[in-house]
Order: structure tokens, then C-alpha cells, then sequence
């Protein structure tokens, strides 16, 4: 293993790398309009450090300059049955937990507002919004009276805003600098310790241990455990209340409370222990020999399907496809890739160019195998592809 510069989530750490990936996109989610376009897209490295201190996981040849978040960033999942009532019983827990009615919400990272209008409605909640990539035409008018959307990434400039309840869901994994940006928003809140604090990110545990590759790409440089998110709010200046699993152990979950303290009292009690470290440790030991394994096996099916004339398509044209796509090297084993959000229809994948096309495509396709590219979705997709006519085997990642 190479040793790199200093842990950026406990600034004490050093970063010792155990995977490395070349030219790869650097942006999974963006609406490309032609295959030239989607395959000459920008393309960067990965290479993942590991921290032995806190367990952080990071690309250490991250460049924040490669990653556009702006209008053409289509990155919602709302548009999935399965996934909106997750959100909303989520919703629903959080205000009843936290006691949220007729309070001020502030959502960093709110992409299309989904989330920060179901705490805003179903609480009678006032909120703001932060996100470049937000659409104002894409929500009720209604909603404009209860939230402002502000088109901006968070920063410091934007610490004046201040609310009952701060949430940050699916946003930390794209920031580097994660002690930093965490300060700022500390930094924020001041001495209002009644504030509580929502964090959601990906679980790097069930990453690393599934070797969910799909999972690994550019946009995504910052990668957590529940020790290292601990860590992370109890050094810069949180108390935390919980760190949970979300979404079938895909996501992390952290809530908090600020301190007045330099550091939070609970300093990480009962979320970072020397056998989670070690565990970690072990399992991206275990890493390399488990991903060689995993791609053979994809390898071995996408070549069965092509020898055999087979018609396979995948369905999520989301970062997992591109990561899936790109790291195997797809080139026409594949021909579409599925999505059911109406905005993506007709665009291109980055690096391989294949095209997105709507479910409804599938009826006249009839492909003979579809690869779904998160496993929570399956039943969802099979009673779509039944409603289709469509009677192709399912496999997912």
C-alpha cells in the first residue's frame, strides 16, 4: 500500500490506498445529449485511501473542478415507487422523533426538494433549500410558499440561514474536505445547541464487504463507516444521538446535536470500537482478491449472453450503471439501459454512450435478460416488466 497525505475527515490519520481505477468518468448522473458527447466525456482517477485512524475512506486523486452539479444533473430517484415510500416513512419518523411542527428546516444538498418538501408539508415545517442543481419548474407552486430553493452549493457565505432541524442527505460523500465542510456547518448553528443535525450517506461497510463496485465512482470521493462518521461530528463539535443503517443497509444515517464543548462529550461511545477497526482493516485486506472475483463472474455472463446472441439490457441509468458499464468495459453486449424517470429518456451514458430509454421501450425489445442495478428495486421491476409483457430473466447486482 502507498501512504498519502493526511486524513482529511480526523486530520490525524494517514491514508493508505488499496484501490485504484483509471479514466473513469467524472460525472455519472449528467444529461448528455449524443454518444460522441457521453464518450468523450472528462474522465479522471480513483484511488481509495483508507484511514487506520478513523476508518475514513477517500479518493486521494479527487478534484472537485472535474464534477459539474448544475441543471443538467439528473441524480433524483423519485420517480420509484419503493424508493418514495422510504422517503416519506423516513419523513415521517424524523418530525415525530424530533418533534418537528410548524419549525424552520434548512436541507444542504436538497437536489429536486423531494425530501425537504415531505418535512415542510407533512410537519407544517418553513424550510430552505440549498442545491445547484435544483429546478424550480419541477415542484407545486404551492410549495413556494412554505420553502425557498436557493440554486448555490452551501458555504460559508450561506451561514446565516439557521433552522430548527439542518438535514444533509446523499451530499457529504461528494465533499472532500469533509472536517471542513462539517465545521462550517457547525460554525453555522452557533449557540443554538437546540438544533439538531441529519446526515445520509452511503454505508462504506457494506461496500467494501460486498465489494459493490457499482458503487465506487468519481463523484463519490468521500466514503463512511459509522466509526469514521462518529468521529467526524464528535471532533468538530457535535454530540451524536444515533448512527443507523437505512434503505436495506445501503445508507448511513447519523443525527446529532451541537455542543458547546471543543469536542462532542460522547466522543464516539459506542459507535468506533478497536474490532470495527480492525474488521475494516481485514475486509479491505480481503478487498482486491473479491473484486477480481466479482468482475470474472459479470465478465463471464455478459460473454455468455453475447455468444449466444442474447438480448441483455440493464435498468437504473444511474452512477452504478456507469460505474457497472465502465469498469467492465461494455462496449455492444449491451444495447439500452432502462430508466424510468422521463427526463432521462433519449440521453447517453457517460464513457460507453449507450442509450436511456423509457421501460415502455422494452415491449417491442423483449430482451432476453435484464440486469438490475440495485436489488432493492427488483420486485418493483419485475411487476413493471409484467405489466410490459416483457418476460426476461432479472439478475442484480
Amino acid at each position: 500500500m502507498n501512504t498519502y497525505h493526511s486524513c482529511p475527515n480526523c486530520e490525524t490519520g494517514t491514508m493508505n490506498v488499496f484501490h485504484e481505477a483509471y479514466e473513469v468518468p467524472t460525472n455519472s448522473c449528467i444529461l448528455l445529449k449524443s454518444k460522441e458527447e457521453a464518450v468523450s466525456y472528462p474522465k479522471g482517477h480513483i484511488t481509495l485511501g483508507h484511514c487506520n485512524q478513523c476508518g475514513f475512506i477517500s479518493n486521494t486523486s479527487f478534484d472537485p473542478k472535474l464534477t459539474e452539479y448544475s441543471g443538467r444533473y439528473e441524480e433524483t430517484q423519485g420517480f420509484s415507487e419503493t424508493f418514495n415510500q422510504f422517503h416519506k416513512m423516513l419523513a415521517e419518523r424524523l418530525i415525530e422523533k424530533h418533534q418537528l411542527k410548524n419549525k424552520r428546516v434548512i436541507e444542504i444538498g436538497c437536489g429536486k426538494g423531494e425530501f425537504l418538501i415531505l418535512l415542510c408539508e407533512l410537519g407544517n415545517n418553513t424550510g430552505v433549500g440549498f442545491d445547484p442543481g435544483f429546478s424550480e419548474e419541477r415542484i407545486d407552486p404551492a410549495s413556494k410558499n412554505q420553502i425557498t430553493f436557493i440554486k448555490d452549493f452551501y458555504s460559508e457565505k450561506y451561514t446565516n440561514y439557521h433552522g430548527d432541524f439542518l438535514c444533509c442527505k446523499m451530499t457529504l460523500e461528494h465533499i472532500s474536505e469533509t472536517a471542513k465542510f462539517v465545521k462550517t456547518v457547525r460554525r453555522s448553528i452557533a449557540d443554538r445547541v437546540d438544533t439538531t443535525v441529519f446526515f445520509q450517506i452511503p454505508n462504506a461497510e457494506r461496500i467494501i464487504e460486498s465489494c459493490a463496485f457499482e458503487d465506487i465512482y468519481y463523484e463519490h470521493c468521500s466514503y463512511f463507516t459509522k466509526a469514521s462518521l462518529a468521529t467526524l461530528f464528535t471532533l468538530c463539535g457535535f454530540d451524536v444521538l444515533d448512527v443507523t443503517t437505512e434503505y436495506d443497509d445501503q445508507y448511513l444515517a447519523i443525527e446529532a446535536k451541537p455542543t458547546l464543548n471543543d469536542i462532542g462529550e460522547n466522543c464516539c461511545a459506542g459507535f468506533q470500537t478497536e474490532d470495527e477497526i480492525a474488521s475494516l482493516k481485514q475486509m479491505i485486506t480481503q478487498f482486491p482478491a473479491l473484486l477480481e472475483e466479482k468482475l470474472d463472474y459479470w465478465k463471464s455472463v455478459l460473454a455468455s449472453h453475447h455468444k449466444q446472441n442474447k438480448k441483455l439490457v440493464l435498468w437504473g441509468s444511474g452512477s452504478k450503471a456507469v460505474s457497472f458499464l465502465t469498469t467492465l468495459g461494455v462496449t455492444d453486449e449491451i444495447e439500452l439501459v432502462v430508466d424510468i424517470n422521463p427526463y432521462k429518456d433519449g440521453y447517453f451514458m457517460a464513457g460507453t454512450g449507450h442509450k436511456i430509454v423509457m421501460p415502455n421501450a422494452l415491449t417491442e425489445y423483449q430482451p432476453d435478460t435484464v440486469i438490475v442495478m440495485n436489488a432493492i428495486y427488483k420486485q418493483e421491476i419485475e411487476k413493471e416488466l409484467k405489466t410490459l409483457a416483457v418476460s426476461a430473466e432479472v439478475l442484480t447486482l
